[in-house]
């Protein structure tokens, strides 16, 4: 009989976003297929060093080892041929990560995979696969690869999130990018108590709280909104995760202040934003991601 995951949180990521594979990624752009394959091969041996997803996943596949349960399964999906893995495999068995499941694409398109692994969250390096995800209805997000060391306080799960076009539709960042922030203020004042409709991130806020309430007792993860809306427009915000039930841990309503200090005072394990104004300045002290916006509903 197969093996259902549908119970777990299934995180899919690519090996470049768990490894630094920026080396090799310089060889594949700058020399090509086969001279990235040459190179694979004669460092077969070789461990990868961690790259930006890899304390989200350790942490996260830790929640399996101290609830005593299986809760969270992680993918590797890379676009990888089957020959040029078996670095990544040894990887992964070098850090004792309990990922068993992988998927090598051979360079093609890795998120038509998605749905067939039923994976929660995607993340990867790859901006197709990433767009292609989220114009899919997936949650996904484009990880920044930095040549920061990030050194989690913890080991406890610590993710942070953007309102706007990220847990919440970009229908107000369009009013805010179109007609300015008077408009943007009045519109969420008046609407307050009009939920914000889904963004590409909120089905994965979802399974992440429905985690955290199996787990609570073990106090394992804990979630932050640090948005650019004030006190005024964040009401409606509040007003919406009250109505679908869920609970986030922190909240922060900076006015269009820098996110990156609070962020690295908060410790998150990933951060998503929606523009490269503020995911860029947040990955150089926290790991984060962007969200590409869904065809069609970029602001102009």
């Amino acid at each position: 009989m197969a093996v259902s995951f549908d119970e777990y949180l299934v995180v899919g990521i690519s090996s470049r976003a768990l490894f630094n594979l920026e080396k090799e990624n310089e060889v594949f752009e700058a020399q090509g297929l086969d001279a990235y394959r040459e190179y694979q091969l004669s460092h077969e041996d070789e461990i990868l060093e961690p790259g930006t997803g890899f304390t989200l996943v350790n942490n996260l596949l830790s929640i399996n080892e101290r609830t005593g349960k299986k809760l969270v399964e992680v993918i590797v999906m890379s676009r990888n041929s089957a020959e040029t893995s078996l670095r990544i495999i040894n990887s992964l068995d070098h850090y004792g990560l309990d990922i068993n499941r992988m998927a090598m694409s051979g360079g093609e398109n890795i998120s038509r995979y998605l749905k067939a692994f039923g994976v929660d969250l995607f993340l990867s390096s790859n901006e197709f696969d990433v767009s292609d995800a989220i114009n899919n209805g997936f949650a996904a997000g484009l990880v920044y690869n930095t040549d920061q060391i990030y050194r989690a306080d913890n080991d406890q799960i610590r993710i942070a999130f953007d309102a706007d076009a990220v847990l919440f539709s970009a229908e107000s960042e369009k009013i805010f990018q179109e007609k300015g922030l008077d408009a943007f203020v009045k519109n969420e004042i008046e609407n307050q108590d009009r939920a914000l409709k889904k963004g590409p991130l909120a089905k994965f806020l979802l399974c992440l709280a429905n985690l955290q309430q199996n787990t609570r007792e073990y106090q394992l993860i804990r979630t932050a909104i640090v948005t650019s809306r004030d006190k005024n427009s964040g009401r409606r915000v509040l007003k919406t995760l009250r109505k679908w039930n869920i609970d986030v841990d922190e909240v922060f309503f900076l006015q269009g202040a820098n996110k990156a200090t609070i962020l690295k005072s908060f410790g998150a394990n990933i951060f998503f934003d929606d523009q490269d104004v503020h995911g860029l300045p947040a990955s150089e002290v926290v790991p984060s991601a962007r969200v590409p916006y869904k065809k069609g509903q970029e602001p102009k």
